[in-house]
């Protein structure tokens, strides 16, 4: 469709001619008409932005707004400093860079609750108008696409077929694979080849495409670093991506009920990031409340915010400082109140 829109605009001077010939054996008004008219469908017909207002267009070099992701990671996710600046600098710079040598690969560890999901949505909106419903964003679940352990061969198979079709349609394609800490081991190794420094594989170039893993995996250990910082009378905000990401990567590697256990996506340094999700405190969770609130319309209510807050429970025992659900079922309770 794309192609015949060009060819359309090269030849914008013979279907006007023909259309005046046309015509011409009529009044003056009629020749005036079809001027005005085939003019029109030419000039439109040019460019492919027409055939992109009513149909979803892939556009591979469509710069980031890297404003607006900042601002929308800022305002909307809560306490987590080192995902937000994370995120923000791998995807400026990927998307800036005109000639990548290899896919972007982010991993995404923490406890369910604390935004991965969310981070997810965000970007994809970014990256793509529609965002998640994108015909150009694919996003798989362990536990729905891929259930049987019997059936990893034909998973890897279908995989690698549905990754080539969709890149080849779309070069800047973002696939979401969502809980890692319940998929097969050994599966995800299918795509190693994808997200290798290979300037084409099988005549498809995956370059400008993004892959994005989701993982509860490593949330103990991310949850440890935290708490010894606190224990330390340090600030969460001093964490710094160092004291995590080699940390996480071990971490994923080793652990048996990760579906990067001994994955060659590790053992080959094919993952950029490892991004931590810290544990969220309280005052995140009252972040959360308010920022639903908003969302609904509602006028925020800080004694229904406090209300929501206290009904959470927290861990450690002792100290209880960090929330064992996240935000996950601020929505739920909100409901309730």
């Amino acid at each position: 469709m794309l192609l015949r829109a060009g060819r359309l605009g090269g030849a914008g001077g013979l279907l006007l001619l023909l259309a005046v010939r046309a015509a011409a054996a009529f009044e003056p008004i009629s020749v005036g008409l079809t001027i005005g008219a085939a003019s029109l469908l030419t000039g439109y017909l040019s460019y492919t932005d027409f055939f992109c207002r009513f149909s979803e267009c892939c556009r591979a070099e469509q710069p980031l707004n890297a404003s607006a992701l900042k601002l929308d990671l800022e305002e909307k996710l809560f306490g987590q400093h080192l995902a937000t600046e994370v995120i923000l600098k791998a995807l400026t710079g990927f998307r800036n860079n005109k000639n990548p040598k290899k896919p972007l690969s982010l991993s995404l560890h923490g406890w369910a609750g604390t935004g991965k999901n969310f981070v997810s949505q965000i970007v994809t909106e970014h990256l793509h108008s529609k965002g998640l419903k994108s015909n150009f964003v694919h996003l798989f679940v362990s536990t729905l696409h891929f259930p049987h352990e019997t059936k990893i061969k034909l998973y890897q198979d279908q995989l690698q077929k549905w990754i080539r079709g969709n890149v080849t349609a779309c070069a800047s394609s973002v696939f979401i694979f969502d809980e890692m800490d319940k998929l097969h081991p050994g599966l995800i190794d299918a795509i190693k080849p994808f997200l290798d420094y290979y300037e084409q594989v099988d005549g498809v170039s995956y370059r400008k495409a993004i892959f994005i893993f989701l993982s509860n995996a490593g949330g103990d250990l991310i949850t440890k670093v935290a708490l010894d910082f606190w224990r330390a009378g340090r600030k969460r905000e001093d964490i710094q991506l160092k004291d995590l990401e080699p940390v996480l990567s071990v971490g994923a590697f080793n652990n048996k009920h990760s579906g990067l256990w001994h994955s060659g996506l590790i053992d080959k340094n094919l993952i950029d990031y490892y991004i931590p999700f810290l544990p969220l405190e309280y005052r995140h969770v009252k972040m959360c409340v308010r920022a639903e609130m908003k969302a609904r319309g509602m006028t925020v209510d800080e004694d229904i915010v406090t209300r929501v807050a206290e009904e959470m429970t927290f861990f450690p025992k002792d100290e209880k400082i960090y929330s064992d659900k996240g935000c996950k079922t601020v929505q739920s309770r909100l409901d309730f109140h």
